[in-house]
């Protein structure tokens, strides 16, 4: 069996968690848990239900039934706002930025919605230092330390996946749901992900749900399988990747 590791580095988990639209249930009593250190990936073919897991674990959508828990607290009935700041950030599977600001000034916004003071009405927003050093911090760690200063539009598409995650990074998250963050990336850029992916896990705990199964591969500590809404296997890399029902219904026999 793998080695699963201590209970107390557990940060979100879903129980039983359940969506339906109608008779359709588009998420089927899943339960999964993300732990800070690790990288979770998510897969499955397009109508598995991932992006809905992602959008009830934000706070976006409702669950019909089960419970979600942040550092043991149940937060099922948390808007999307307080999970933020509580410190669940999330990235989407189209780019959600401000094109026309600086890149720090995205990461800037970012930090003051998730930190904001209304009582400091002699101060402008500008001038925030907590803001300021989040963001600040939230470039440097996303790699674009030496494009603060550049139009967000201007970036190239892998910055701009980088500044998306930077804006949740400002907000100080200890959880990051990340939606597809590869998608449309060259090799190039694919490689600088990757690597900080495996920066940001050292301090969070990471969801990825991503369609490229080489990068999953290469990034995940464990992946979850899910088919028609349902969980079919959890479990390290090597084992995933030799599990005969997810071979037939996801990777195809002949993946290596």
């Amino acid at each position: 069996m793998p080695e699963v590791p201590p209970a107390g580095d557990v940060l979100l988990q879903a129980l039983q968690l359940t969506r339906r639209f109608g008779g359709l249930a588009a998420v089927d009593e899943v339960s999964l848990d993300l732990r800070r250190g690790e990288v979770h990936a998510v897969i499955g073919t397009n109508g598995a239900g991932k992006s809905t897991l992602v959008n009830m674990l934000s706070g976006e959508l409702a669950p019909s039934a089960g419970r979600i828990r942040l550092a043991g607290e149940d937060i099922t009935a948390w808007s999307q706002p307080r999970r933020a700041r509580a410190g669940v950030g999330r990235s989407y599977q189209r780019t959600n930025i401000f094109d026309a600001f600086s890149v720090r000034e995205n990461a800037r916004l970012s930090a003051q919605a998730a930190h904001q003071r209304p009582w400091a009405v002699w101060e402008s927003a500008r001038d925030c230092r907590q803001s300021g050093a989040a963001a600040a911090a939230a470039i440097e760690a996303a790699g674009l330390g030496a494009h603060g200063d550049d139009l967000a539009g201007f970036l190239s598409h892998g910055g701009k996946r980088q500044l998306e995650i930077a804006m949740c990074l400002a907000t100080r998250p200890q959880v990051l749901l990340l939606d597809e963050p590869l998608a449309g990336m060259g090799a190039e850029e694919t490689e600088r992900m990757l690597a900080l992916l495996v920066e940001l896990k050292r301090d969070h705990a990471i969801l990825l749900v991503e369609h490229d199964m080489d990068a999953v591969f290469r990034v995940a500590d464990r992946i979850t399988v899910m088919v028609n809404g349902q969980v079919i296997a959890t479990d390290r890399p090597e084992q995933i990747r030799g599990n005969a029902e997810v071979r037939v219904a996801y990777l195809g026999e002949g993946h290596a």
